[in-house]
């Protein structure tokens, strides 16, 4: 890209990824087959705000397209989120307000930058712009989600890295508890519960060659995106010496996470973590006996940051067997024979720190061909200040109110059948979600 076309300084590189071969092409693939291995990228001008998509031969070294897509935005990348909160902290309006209420220490406020989303205000039209929400800590290491700094919201054009405006509704007090979470925090943690060892002497049960996994009668390949995360391809089950199809391609598509909130300084939050964001980029690097646990196959995610250059994060998919209790059982009380068989599942799963929350994905399979995806949410709750009856929320301490809000999971799965070329894909609600989703 560098090399080909005008791509310097000005330009991040929000995604690159595998360009997905034709799936008829897949499905008919032999051994020794010549075929073309490509990337696809998403790319935006910061000088001009133009977003372009562009696919790359890795077997040619050369670009095969460049388009310019118009009308989006891509998703928020991470050092976005960094130079965002610089700007933001040292703009004068913003240290005034601060002022205004009473803080002045700038290591202990926290500026966290938030889609903007689309809401039709003719002024925003075409600009790529992050509304973002403002917190204050106790203590250099404390727990910032517990205490926001409600009426301040700085409003940053992140193409420019410029604070537009600093919308001041009002003095709102900042709630009073820590609620501090963190082990170095507690007193003590609960001494009742002895360690719990898994052990497989013998080893698991799946095979891997390279990202191909076996396990029982199922067969899959694994791969990960940085706006989905974990992809499943290929998903097969033995019958009878037959391998049937079962899944061309299985990912998260998206996730949007509205607020129910009407007031002025809540009701724009409204995030679709996937298009904004990306689960794949947000994805956690897992530690043996605290995220898994038992004998785990582990597989790095290979992803590129901002600027196009390589970024690993390691262990990002945990794979590993478990016990799931008893499968059948029959008692024949005239032979005084019992016969059972243990259920045993393979699971396939990442975790993404999306802000306050963290997302576990799950895939589950089972020894009597069943498939289940499991999304196991936890984290931190997002706040805001209590300033009368909590109306749209809970309060959860002092002064403390956790929005109403709701989180939907939308799937994209594709058809191992030969006929079915593409699959049809929601349109996206947010201009960041780029055409490419």
């Amino acid at each position: 890209m560098r090399s080909e076309y005008s791509v310097g300084e000005q330009f991040r590189f929000p995604c690159v990824t595998l360009h997905e071969p034709p799936k008829a092409m897949v499905l008919n693939f032999q051994p020794g087959d010549a075929f073309e291995r490509e990337a696809f990228l998403i790319l935006l001008d910061n000088s001009t705000g133009a977003t372009y998509e562009a696919i790359v031969s890795l077997t040619q070294t050369k670009v095969l397209s460049w388009q310019h897509i118009p009308g989006v935005q891509p998703n928020i990348m991470a050092d976005e989120l960094a130079e965002c909160e610089a700007a933001v902290k040292a703009h004068p309006e913003f240290q005034a307000v601060l002022a205004k209420r009473g803080i002045t220490d700038l290591d202990l406020v926290v500026v966290d930058p938030w889609a903007i989303g689309n809401f039709g205000f003719a002024d925003e039209v075409g600009m790529r712009l992050s509304r973002c929400l403002c917190y204050l800590r106790s203590r250099p290491d404390g727990n910032f989600y517990a205490r926001p700094i409600d009426g301040v919201v700085p409003v940053v054009d992140l193409n420019q890295m410029q604070v537009v405006r600093i919308e001041d509704m009002g003095v709102v007090p900042v709630p009073p508890e820590p609620s501090e979470y963190a082990a170095r925090f507690m007193p003590s943690l609960r001494p009742d519960i002895k360690p719990l060892q898994i052990t497989q002497p013998q080893g698991p049960s799946f095979e891997v060659e390279g990202h191909f996994v076996r396990w029982q009668k199922w067969q899959f390949r694994i791969g990960f995106t940085p706006r989905e995360g974990l992809v499943l391809y290929t998903v097969g089950y033995e019958d009878q010496g037959r391998v049937r199809p079962i899944l061309y391609r299985a990912s998260m598509a998206e996730m949007v996470v509205p607020y129910g909130d009407p007031r002025p300084q809540h009701f724009r939050k409204n995030a679709f973590d996937l298009g904004e964001h990306g689960v794949g980029m947000l994805a956690n690097s897992l530690k043996l006996g605290c995220d898994c646990l038992g004998e785990i196959r582990y597989f790095d995610a290979v992803l590129t940051n901002s600027r196009g250059e390589v970024a690993i994060t390691e262990n990002a998919v945990c794979m590993h067997e478990e016990d799931y209790g008893i499968l059948w059982k029959h008692t024949d009380w005239r032979l005084d024979e019992v016969e059972v068989r243990r259920s045993r599942r393979l699971v396939v799963s990442f975790i993404a720190t999306v802000d306050n929350y963290e997302y576990g994905f799950f895939w589950y399979f089972y020894q009597d061909g069943t498939i289940q995806y499991e999304v196991k949410l936890t984290g931190i709750l997002l706040c805001a200040a209590l300033v009368d009856y909590p109306k749209y929320g809970t309060v959860v301490a002092p002064e403390l109110n956790a929005l109403n809000h709701q989180h939907f999971f939308c799937m994209q799965t594709i058809s191992s059948c030969p006929r079915t070329k593409r699959a049809a894909l929601i349109p996206a609600t947010s201009p960041w979600a780029a055409a490419s989703s």
